[in-house]
C-alpha cells in the first residue's frame, strides 16, 4: 500500500524577513519542493508589516497547497521590544496556515539544529551544509529560508511522535 507524500511548510519568523520552505515527505524521503521569503518594508507601519507576512505566506499556502505546517519557537532576546515585535510576526505566522485550516507544530530552535546537524548549537553554515546533503536540489537564497527548511525537516522526523502525544492526551 502506498501512501501519498505529505506536503509540509516550514516558517522561520522574523518582522523584516519570514522564511518559507516547502518540502515533501514520502516514507523516509525528503523532496525539496520550493522555498523563500516574505519580506516587509522596515519603513512601514507594524500593521503594514504583520499584513505583509501574513499576505505573503496565504500567497505560499495557496500557491503549495501543504498539508502541515511548522514554525521555530520564539527564544527570548535580551530587548523586550525586538522580543514582543518578533512575537507579533510569530503570530501573523502561525494565523495564516491556521486561516487555510492546517495545524501548526512549534519546535524550538535548539532541537531544529539537533535533528538537522546532530548537535543542538550548530551554526548557520552547519545548516546550510546539512541542507545540501538532505534536501541537494534545494539552493536557499537566504539564511531565513535556510532556516525555514530545517523547520520543515524537523517536522518531517518529529511529526509522528508529535500526532501519538496529541492522540494520547485527547
Amino acid at each position: 500500500m502506498h501512501r501519498a507524500p505529505i506536503r509540509i511548510l516550514g516558517i522561520d519568523p522574523g518582522l523584516r524577513r519570514t522564511g518559507w520552505g516547502v518540502i515533501d515527505v514520502d516514507g523516509n524521503r525528503l523532496i525539496y519542493v520550493g522555498c523563500g521569503s516574505v519580506e516587509s518594508r522596515e519603513t512601514s507601519p507594524l500593521a503594514e508589516r504583520l499584513l505583509a507576512i501574513h499576505q505573503g505566506l496565504a500567497r505560499i499556502l495557496g500557491e503549495f497547497s501543504p498539508a502541515e505546517a511548522a514554525i521555530e519557537q520564539t527564544f527570548v532576546n535580551k530587548d523586550g521590544a525586538s522580543t514582543l515585535k518578533l512575537g507579533q510576526a510569530r503570530g501573523v505566522a502561525m494565523l495564516a496556515p491556521a486561516a487555510f485550516g492546517i495545524s501548526v507544530a512549534e519546535y524550538a530552535p535548539n532541537l531544529v539544529k539537533k535533528t538537522v546537524v546532530g548537535a543542538g548549537h550548530a551554526d548557520k553554515n552547519q545548516i546550510r551544509v546539512m541542507l545540501g546533503i538532505l534536501l541537494p536540489k534545494a539552493n536557499p537564497g537566504s539564511a531565513d529560508a535556510a532556516d525555514a527548511l530545517a523547520i520543515a525537516i524537523t517536522h518531517a522526523h518529529h511529526r509522528q511522535s508529535l500526532a501519538l502525544k496529541l492522540a494520547v492526551a485527547r
